[in-house]
């Protein structure tokens, strides 16, 4: 599959910018010169913190790995600050952190506002809070942006001219038009690579706000960390399985759970990705060793592996035939609003969908919600 495009409109958006986090798992320096050589990307946003003391652990090999390829890197930092100070001090925590990553000075560091935290402030005390991040994540010499979706530009915070990276979908909200009126339009969070595994967002630029202020063929500037990461994502990729011995099986299965998809047959491996609840999975050959009964998948520029349970109890991560109730998300809502309406605790529902209560979700996308 060369790509999937969902939401797509008529103007055919363009795949210039894709964000990327510790969700998306390790991303090499290859898969990177392949979004750029195959699909015309040109700069990469990654992650690099979340409230005032996470910090995403492929930050720095994921800038590293970009300026490699020779795209342009920028980063963001997820938004959980309600006061002022708050947004100062995680300002203050993004930047230290960003420099410790490699994110060049001059990039673009955003602020991602979304989460709970911004939903219960009014209009004003946003625009305070946004303003007072924004003003500090300049002194360290970093340029300030916002990240949101288009139904919280219209309603909880002010976006003017030609500014803020918008996630609408579709592009026109309340009768705002987000296609072409700012920095970025996140057109789809569901894009897929050819050399890549799951989903991604994409975003059309709309100015060269994302591209200014550095070179695209820059170096890394963070040898070091890259290869410490890249060492580590790498050391069971490769690595023959001779404990026990593989056999063929050509099987789908449907995950009744969020299962780790990993590099390697061991839970050491790095994950790959999380496959949440209701994933059919393709399998070829399957094996049990240190304590869990394994699978293997197929993927494009290799093999994935992920347990099926333990050794004990072999299919109690699958089950044939199974069948789910879904949500799908519309604009306003969150973890929590989900939750609610379905008897759920935000844990158990963003679990059962492979993702975590700080994972971002979008209009459009379906939930696992029985």
């Amino acid at each position: 599959m060369a790509a999937l495009f969902l939401g797509m409109n008529a103007n055919a958006a363009r795949m210039d910018m894709v964000d990327v986090s510790n969700n998306n798992g390790y991303m090499s320096t290859a898969e990177y010169v392949s979004m750029r050589n195959e699909f015309g990307v040109k700069a990469i946003t990654v992650k690099i913190s979340e409230g005032g003391t996470y910090k995403d652990p492929y930050a720095a090999s994921n800038i590293a790995n970009v300026q490699a390829a020779g795209l342009y890197i920028n980063g963001y930092h997820f938004a959980r600050y309600a006061t002022k100070a708050q947004a100062i001090a995680e300002a203050d925590f993004a930047g230290k952190t960003a420099k410790a990553a490699g994110l060049p000075i001059g990039a673009v560091l955003a602020t991602d506002v979304e989460a709970e935290e911004q939903n219960n402030q009014s209009k004003a005390a946003n625009d305070v809070n946004n303003k007072a991040f924004m003003q500090e994540i300049q002194k360290f010499g970093y340029r300030a942006d916002i990240y949101t979706s288009g139904s919280w530009a219209n309603n909880k915070m002010t976006i003017k001219g030609k500014t803020g990276w918008i996630a609408a979908y579709p592009y026109v909200v309340s009768g705002k038009n987000w296609y072409s009126t700012n920095h970025a339009w996140q057109w789809s969070s569901t894009a897929k690579f050819r050399i890549s595994y799951g989903g991604f967002d994409v975003s059309q630029l709309n100015s060269n706000y994302y591209t200014a202020g550095q070179k695209s063929t820059v170096k890394p500037t963070n040898k070091g960390a890259v290869k410490s990461n890249n060492k580590e994502a790498n050391k069971n990729a490769s690595k023959p399985y001779t404990a026990a011995k593989w056999v063929k099986e050509a099987k789908a299965y449907t995950l009744k759970t969020a299962v780790k998809l990993r590099t390697g047959a061991s839970t050491s491996s790095n994950a790959i990705t999380i496959l949440p609840a209701g994933t059919t999975v393709k399998t070829d050959q399957a094996i049990i060793q240190g304590g869990y009964r394994w699978v293997r998948q197929p993927r494009f520029n290799g093999y994935g592996y992920l347990a099926t349970g333990p050794a004990s109890n072999t299919l109690e991560y699958v089950k044939s035939g199974a069948t789910h109730t879904y949500y799908t998300v519309k604009s306003g809502d969150s973890w929590w609003a989900i939750a609610q309406r379905n008897g759920l605790n935000m844990t158990t529902l963003a679990s059962q969908n492979g993702k975590t209560i700080y994972t971002t979700i979008y209009p459009g996308q379906r939930l696992v919600v029985r």
